[in-house]
């Protein structure tokens, strides 16, 4: 008889599969919490317990592991250290990472005073603008630069990810200036479609749209609690 393959090895050395992209969002997720039972003093966690915890099926999370090349102990779970070490590496977070934003108004000005970005691997090293009010001042200790030193600094820093926050005409007027100081990854806040060479990476941020998604949930909800209160409403009726 042909004995069974054994499991993939663990670690970097593991042949690593594509990783769908629906699953490097969850693998974010799971990152992000083992990091929390990390301070917790927690040094192993099973995959119940990880998927209660961020919401996933338990299926659903041990086929994303798989993607790393992660498959837990029978009884024991998943070591806690090794795991975060992978999903670090798998996410890219293995490597120094560093964060411009172009666009300081009430949305960019709260990014740039958030101080969970540099917390999780993603320090705001440069932040632009074109107002000369806002030119000049200091946002966490992060001096504001005039747009057009985009290509200097984003090259003096080594910046690897630009965030756009302008109004929807500056946008792509800034998206090709980092593009131009060789940024390949940009999260997009303003509300256009962004026109980027195919190496570029581009995610966009709608707030509308995402309030627009809640909205429809809000009223599916409220039809079906109608229909459903009319279905019974219309039973006891016939019951009387």
């Amino acid at each position: 008889m042909t004995a069974p393959p054994e499991p993939a090895a663990e670690g970097p050395t593991a042949t690593r599969r594509a990783i769908p992209e629906a699953s490097v969002a969850r693998l974010a997720v799971y990152l992000r919490m083992l990091g929390e039972l990390a301070e917790q003093g927690a040094e192993t966690v099973s995959s119940d317990e990880l998927a209660v915890a961020t919401g996933v099926n338990p299926a659903k999370l041990r086929k994303d592991l798989s993607y790393i090349g992660s498959y837990g102990t029978r009884g024991v779970g998943y070591e806690i250290a090794p795991l975060r070490h992978q999903l670090e590496e798998a996410l890219g977070q293995n490597h120094a990472q560093s964060v411009a934003l172009v666009g300081i108004g009430n949305l960019g000005h709260a990014l740039a005073g958030y101080g969970g970005f540099s917390g999780t691997g993603f320090p705001v090293t440069a932040l632009f603008d074109v107002d000369p009010d806002l030119v000049g001042i200091h946002i966490n200790g992060i001096l504001v630069e005039h747009v057009r030193e985009i290509p200097r600094v984003c090259a003096e820093r080594g910046v690897t990810i630009g965030i756009v926050a302008t109004p929807a005409p500056a946008a792509q007027t800034v998206c090709d200036q980092l593009v131009s100081a060789g940024v390949r990854s940009i999260l997009n806040f303003a509300p256009v479609v962004l026109q980027v060479p195919d190496e570029v990476e581009v995610r966009k941020v709608d707030l509308a749209v995402e309030l627009q998604i809640l909205a429809f949930h809000v009223a599916r909800r409220h039809l079906e609690s109608t229909v459903n209160g009319h279905a019974v409403n219309g039973a006891g009726g016939l019951l009387s």
